[in-house]
């Protein structure tokens, strides 16, 4: 006896048009992407008012926090492959038992990972060579954010958990709230105005902390009255498995473990660019918050190619998963192709909107430039990435992706120094090692062997 709600809720995934179900599913996620390329923006503009070394003290804060994002993987990726399987062989009973345990299981990391980033966030800035005044700034921040890991995973968790079931537009909606939310905060509490006070950059943390935790109630609220197409079972009694919250974080850690590399890597290239001056930090927040506009819009595509790739192998489908990610990467492609058009011709103009420092502009008008010429194979990497993930067959990428991370501290060692390439070093290792990755990647994906992965 299944405890569906809406008997058809995913058929468009198995069935019918390809390309019109991934722009359909993959929409409303990049648009509550936008939305948080747009928080990302005004974040950094609102704290850019406060000098360079308050921007420097968000961009080093930002490589821990993206850290943590990563590690939340560990559940989302799994718990993807693991519901979306399972609905699309329409048993929703066993996806809806998987959204309990992944919600626990991100309680449980959510707080080990908040409780150690809290006792050792100093010694994470200290380690990234931060000048004294942006630890000074960074840290209090830093400590917020991890005071609200817990919600971050929660929130997440859940977001993967309609995704997968083939709900796109309910986390896009919550997500665009908490961002709303986060954008009429960030000015309150930094600049202290009205009522609030004022906090600096300590503030952009408060006002995250406070539109994690709405989004994370309005999500569990949603979930429990049904919005994935189907009830979950009541949180109490909890009924926990060991064993299946281990077969979530088996899928899930390959690709959290890569990413974490990720980010452990671009700790010690922050360290190189430091050596450039704080004005090469800010250079890079830049450049990092304006590649994001294509860097979300293909995670957005890669994440609808997920849930179809996840959808139709449990269908029984697999020639039509692997037909969902060649329109995917196609899409990828055309977008990329013009963000990197309006790279390569507005490069001064964009840094300026975020600077008014001609250092700050100089080395982040190189760093567009030089992104400009990766940003079709960065679409190739995140699609296809996902692709694998969506098929639960997640070890593949962590080669390819752990390999192309871990040459690229040497490499850019090597460019900035050896070359005297300067700071641009750094950008040029970023471009190579992607494009190199990207092709890799394709060739593994053409072999098929993820059609035959059993979850």
């Amino acid at each position: 006896m299944t405890n569906l709600l809406t008997p058809n809720n995913n058929r468009h995934i198995t069935e019918g048009p390809i390309t019109k179900t991934l722009v359909t599913l993959a929409f409303p996620l990049i648009v509550g992407m936008f939305m948080e390329i747009a928080l990302s923006m005004t974040h950094y503009f609102w704290v850019g008012r406060l000098g360079p070394t308050a921007q420097d003290a968000v961009t080093t804060s930002m490589v821990v926090i993206w850290t943590v994002v990563a590690a939340t993987s560990i559940v989302s990726v799994g718990i993807t492959a693991l519901i979306s399987r399972n609905v699309g062989a329409r048993n929703f009973d066993r996806a809806a038992y998987f959204v309990k345990q992944g919600l626990a299981l991100a309680v449980i990391i959510g707080l080990v990972v908040g409780a150690t980033g809290v006792l050792f966030s100093e010694k994470l800035l200290v380690f990234m060579n931060a000048g004294e005044n942006t630890i000074a700034m960074g840290l209090p921040y830093l400590k917020i954010f991890f005071g609200s890991t817990v919600l971050l995973f929660l929130l997440e968790t859940s977001y993967a958990a309609f995704r997968s079931s083939g709900n796109t537009k309910t986390p896009a909606f919550i997500g665009i709230t908490v961002v709303i939310i986060n954008l009429v905060l960030d000015p309150l509490f930094i600049f202290g105005i009205g009522p609030f006070p004022e906090l600096g950059v300590m503030g952009a943390g408060v006002a995250t902390a406070i539109a994690y935790l709405a989004g994370v109630a309005a999500s569990l609220t949603l979930i429990h009255k049904g919005k994935l197409g189907y009830h979950p079972p009541k949180i109490l009694p909890l009924n926990l498995s060991i064993k299946d919250m281990m077969a979530i974080v088996r899928i899930g850690m390959p690709m959290s473990g890569h990413q974490l590399v990720f980010m452990i890597v671009y700790w010690f290239l922050i360290i190189i660019v430091h050596k450039f001056g704080e004005a090469a930090g800010a250079a890079m927040g830049i450049g990092n918050r304006m590649e994001s506009f294509s860097y979300m819009i293909c995670h957005g595509i890669s994440l609808a190619a997920s849930a179809m790739v996840g959808q139709n192998l449990g269908a029984g489908k697999p020639e039509r998963a692997a037909q969902s990610v060649w329109h995917a990467v196609g899409l990828g492609i055309i977008v990329t192709t013009v963000v990197s058009i309006v790279f390569l011709i507005f490069s001064r103009q964009i840094a300026s909107v975020f600077s008014d420092s001609p250092a700050v502009i100089d080395f982040a008008k190189d760093y567009l430039i030089i992104l400009a010429l990766s940003q079709m194979t960065m679409a190739v990497e995140i699609i296809l990435e996902g692709s694998f993930a969506g098929a639960g067959d997640t070890v593949p990428p962590m080669l390819v992706m752990i390999q192309g991370h871990l040459i690229r501290i040497p490499l850019a060692y090597f460019l900035c120094f050896n070359l005297g390439w300067g700071i641009n070093g750094v950008w040029w290792t970023l471009t190579i090692t992607t494009t190199i990755k990207a092709i890799i990647l394709a060739l593994w994906f053409r072999r098929g062997k993820w059609k035959e992965k059993v979850i």
